[in-house]
């Protein structure tokens, strides 16, 4: 290598080493980091309808500023930030979650998800459980929701047979709500409201008159009931209605593979 081109190259290494130790001296810019004291908290067992809360501690454990962006929780909760929005480094924060534990029963579980400006988990979840005791009450099951009559005739109406079961420890109540639909039991007309023990189960027959409708049919009826969790309720019916007229063609069409 001759001389300039070696003095070239050692002006280039040493550029190059200035520019590396350069930028070592220049400190790397800080990052928050969110650290929970803990992220889940149990509430044992508690009575139906206890207002629940609980703060959940957060601190900054980085060394730039940590930024709460967003509180938000399942459906049954409400959240709220109780410390200001901005931490900085080495202090703390609060959030509390309170839980309305009416029309709830048994194990039951929510989130909360923070999202702040943590490069590292930029979204957290929290969880609250707790063992809702429910007083003795009834309970109301339906076998089935969805009712599928398949192929109806022109007049005929549209039946569907609908098992209403109660699986709680005091008698059940049930009205049925349809425009123009009628129920029976056993052949007889229901008196209604319908009153099943405990352990119990009914068969009722639900009658929906087609009058001149042809077609695919979607019916409603609604069950209201005094199960306290489950108030309201709704079977769905479907069917489709083909007239006298189209089904004599179709049997004229088909009558000798039928046979």
């Amino acid at each position: 290598m001759n001389r300039p081109h070696a003095a070239k190259f050692a002006l280039v290494v040493i550029a190059l080493a200035a520019a590396l130790i350069s930028a070592a001296a220049v400190p790397a810019a800080g990052q928050p980091r969110i650290k929970f004291k803990e992220t889940s908290w149990d509430f044992g067992r508690v009575k139906q309808g206890e207002p629940l809360s609980h703060e959940f501690v957060f601190s900054n454990e980085g060394d730039a500023t940590l930024v709460i962006q967003k509180v938000t929780t399942t459906c049954g909760c409400t959240a709220a930030l109780l410390s200001a929005d901005k931490i900085p480094p080495g202090k703390e924060g609060k959030i509390e979650i309170k839980f309305d534990t009416r029309g709830y029963g048994g194990q039951v579980s929510k989130l909360l998800y923070v999202d702040s400006n943590d490069p590292s988990q930029a979204r957290r979840q929290l969880q609250v459980t707790a063992d809702i005791e429910t007083p003795p009450a009834p309970k109301i099951e339906l076998d089935p929701y969805n009712y599928d009559a398949g192929l109806v005739v022109e007049g005929e109406g549209i039946l569907a047979n609908l098992k209403v079961i109660n699986k709680g420890e005091l008698e059940l109540k049930v009205e049925f709500n349809h425009r123009n639909a009628t129920y029976a039991g056993g052949g007889k007309p229901l008196s209604l409201p319908l009153k099943i023990a405990a352990g119990k189960e009914v068969m009722v027959e639900v009658r929906i008159p087609t009058q001149d409708r042809t077609g695919v049919v979607r019916e409603y009826l609604l069950i209201k009931s005094n199960d306290p969790m489950r108030t309201t309720l709704s079977l769905y019916i479907s069917g489709y209605i083909i007239s006298k007229e189209k089904l004599r063609e179709l049997f004229d069409r088909y009558k000798d593979i039928l046979r």
